[in-house]
């Protein structure tokens, strides 16, 4: 498991990077606008008809905020999804774990998530996430992978710890998609091909300058901050995730819901 490696250097000079560029952003709008402002991105996955239609979204950061977080579990359930992933990072602080798993229980299509470093920073009970996201038909992924659409799709969920195992358990004539959490991972799989790799944990920097991109990202994102890229494993999607860390600042980096037909 990766432990929290910011030193009080590298912090302040992210909240000051963080600040400026909200500053330049209008300050009002960064701060009051963007964090909220949900942006649904569709994407299609290989040619010829669909096997499933999925959501995915990450990094929730759930701090309280129930209005803004059943608002996407509304906009979720109105694009009626087959079923939905969840890149992990759903607290910060354990004490929210109930409010959160409360929440996501509103989601109408079998809910499969994976832990995020701050799920284990915050030494949360693993527990009842397994119990949350099973009774909505879904389940919590920790090295462990799940057959779907009949067994013509096989997802593999990856639980954000150095023990990673390789190879994965990929499934011939299937569609194989990767669930993990840190982008930079894509390059611990090796050569092996799956259909489609998720990741979250980088928020796309949360402030994205026009023509520069990313003014900082956490540890283990490398060049993989938001969007798809293509890596010896598969095709790789980062999704820049529903909530903020540090600072609750959004400029040029919404927060996202990804439909993918795959």
């Amino acid at each position: 498991m990766n432990t929290p490696n910011y030193s009080r250097r590298r912090f302040l000079k992210r909240l000051g990077l963080l600040g400026a560029a909200g500053g330049l952003a209008g300050g009002g709008y960064a701060k009051w606008v963007e964090p909220h402002w949900l942006n649904i991105q569709k994407v299609s996955m290989g040619t010829g008809t669909p096997v499933q239609r999925l959501a995915f979204f990450t990094d929730l950061h759930y701090k309280g905020d129930r209005a803004y977080v059943e608002a996407v579990v509304a906009a979720i359930n109105r694009e009626a999804p087959d079923f939905v992933c969840f890149g992990g990072d759903l607290i910060e602080d354990r004490k929210f774990v109930p409010e959160a798993l409360e929440l996501l229980s509103g989601i109408k299509a079998p809910l499969y998530g994976v832990p995020g470093n701050h799920d284990y920073w915050s030494r949360a009970d693993f527990g009842p996430y397994r119990k949350a996201f099973a009774a909505t038909g879904g389940g919590w992924l920790m090295n462990e992978y799940c057959d779907l659409a009949e067994g013509r799709l096989r997802l593999n969920g990856l639980a954000c710890r150095r023990d990673l195992a390789v190879p994965l358990p990929l499934k011939p004539g299937a569609k194989n998609i990767v669930l993990m959490h840190f982008p930079a991972w894509a390059k611990r799989l090796g050569s092996q091909q799956s259909d489609l790799l998720l990741a979250g944990h980088s928020h796309g920097g949360q402030v994205r300058i026009p023509g520069v991109g990313s003014l900082v990202v956490p540890f283990n994102v490398d060049e993989y901050d938001m969007g798809m890229f293509q890596t010896p494993a598969g095709p790789l999607y980062v999704n820049p995730g529903i909530g903020w860390l540090h600072l609750k600042v959004r400029f040029n980096c919404r927060p996202e819901v990804t439909i993918f037909e795959v």
